[in-house]
């Protein structure tokens, strides 16, 4: 299992793949299977643990040299394992790793590659230039709908241990926007909402990069009301806290998001969602139980109102029944079992004797 070198395993505050990762291994690891996770930062799954970094290294996050450092990192330690027999597949979360594919595949090793991230543009072209080399796997039908030509070989949604998170029926007089500040995450549309419907907002999450801070100077702080508070980045313990205890959580996406974690980590607190149609959104929420899917963003304010009359419980219970960490590992336990069937045996025939001496002699030096 790979993983990017910018956070921990599972992360201390940002970092979605990395909460997923944690899960899935735990879950793996829970299901019999031995797993080898690579990455850097400490210790945090059940999981072995190699650290190819002497630290994480978030300030580098967008920069090229990390990856491709990664990269050649893992290739590496993913040869010694080899070596030693005792791996029969690579399960790719970083953007430069599947790269190393035709090296894995020379192992007999297949290569599976989670999409977390949205598939246009550069990223279609990467995906597609990949080839059959990398199996895909999408985290949301919608992902795999944008792009069918792509050589996707399943969907797992992504999920959470549901045990470690708080419920709360009671609920606190505030609505809560989680995540970047950007214009497809659109906090200022969460503002605009709750103003409307006279509820408190509550805004957690990213703002630390130029753009981020641009757009909150210019879209966000003009909206801002002596009844909103701007919380900042919550870990894990202040994310869980503050998720428990909102009314609702505002997700005014407006892009197709390929999934949208924080959606099953309100709910599972209890805490109903009103969302923008995109992305997952229809995939996650149940409209009318969980949450509402709203097409205009003049509709988010009544839709305030609305889900707070909706069943606490019953918002818990979606997660539990759909997305909780055992269905995340029988649901890559199922794809990794579909490609062992299909994997080629390692051709070793490089390594010989005979074919050593060839170059040798054509150089004239045997």
């Amino acid at each position: 299992m790979v993983v990017p070198p910018y956070f921990d395993v599972p992360p201390k505050a940002y970092g979605g793949v990395e909460a997923v990762v944690a899960d899935l291994v735990d879950a793996l690891v829970a299901r019999g299977h031995e797993v080898t996770l690579l990455g850097a930062g400490e210790p945090g799954t059940r999981a072995k643990f190699v650290p190819l970094w002497d630290r994480t290294v978030p300030e580098r996050l967008g920069e090229p040299f990390p990856e491709v450092m990664h990269a050649l990192r893992v290739r590496r330690a993913i040869q010694e394992l080899a070596a030693t027999g005792s791996i029969d597949l690579v399960h790719e979360h970083t953007f430069a790793g599947p790269l190393n594919a035709p090296v894995y595949q020379g192992l007999g090793l297949p290569t599976v590659l989670t999409v977390h991230g949205p598939v246009e543009d550069d990223s279609y072209e990467y995906y597609r230039e990949l080839g059959d080399e990398v199996a895909l796997v999408a985290i949301s039908d919608r992902q795999q709908e944008l792009a069918p030509d792509l050589n996707w070989v399943g969907r797992v949604h992504n999920a959470l241990r549901t045990e470690e998170w708080p419920f709360r029926a009671d609920k606190d007089d505030y609505a809560l926007f989680l995540g970047r500040f950007n214009e497809c995450k659109a906090p200022h549309l969460a503002l605009e909402a709750a103003h409307a419907a006279g509820m408190p907002l509550v805004l957690a999450g990213k703002c630390s990069e130029p753009p981020e801070l641009k757009y909150f100077d210019e879209q966000v702080r003009p909206l801002l009301t002596e009844n909103d508070h701007v919380f900042g980045l919550a870990d894990a313990t202040a994310k869980r806290k503050l998720l428990a205890g909102a009314k609702c959580l505002l997700f005014p996406i407006r892009w197709e998001e390929p999934f949208g974690m924080v959606m099953i980590e309100s709910m599972v607190c209890g805490t109903p969602v009103v969302a923008l149609r995109g992305g997952a959104v229809p995939e996650v929420i149940v409209d009318g139980v969980t949450g509402r899917v709203c097409d205009d963003p003049g509709q988010l304010a009544a839709a305030i109102a609305e889900v707070q009359t909706m069943d606490p419980a019953a918002c818990r219970a979606h997660v539990e029944a759909n997305f909780g960490a055992d269905p995340l590992g029988r649901g890559y336990e199922q794809v990794y079992y579909k490609l062992m069937r299909r994997r080629k045996r390692p051709d070793y025939r490089w390594r010989t004797s005979e074919s050593v001496r060839l170059p040798l002699a054509a150089s004239g030096l045997a």
